[in-house]
């Protein structure tokens, strides 16, 4: 009984010590956007990665008003440059935001160039 006690509060003190660096983290960031979770993020993950040709889902948030859409997917391609992927509600493409080697962010509309 004392073992399942003790194994449950250092669960307990892991979970809370995950939840609070992940807390410190974003206000280190600076970073305030809605981390979007469940079956929502698995289109918008599967959307945002046909729109990029492939690659690695780093995160998928709510829309902060800086772009057009409701979903950005951050993707890191295959060659190891990231685009930002932006959602509509129906999870179609509407624009993307790739970072140069410069840190500069360039927008498309999600038309080809």
């Amino acid at each position: 009984m004392r073992r399942k006690r003790t194994l449950a509060i250092a669960i307990s003190v892991a979970v809370l010590a995950v939840a609070g660096g992940a807390g410190i983290a974003q206000a280190v960031s600076g970073s305030d956007e809605e981390q979007v979770t469940g079956p929502a993020a698995a289109r918008a993950a599967t959307a945002a990665l046909d729109a990029a040709g492939g690659g690695t889902v780093l995160e998928v948030e709510r829309q902060d008003g800086d772009g057009a859409g409701v979903y950005e997917v951050e993707v890191r391609r295959e060659d190891g440059s990231q685009v930002e992927i932006h959602l509509d509600a129906q999870f179609q493409a509407v624009g993307t935001a790739a970072d140069d080697d410069n840190g500069e962010d360039s927008e498309s509309d999600g038309s080809d160039d």
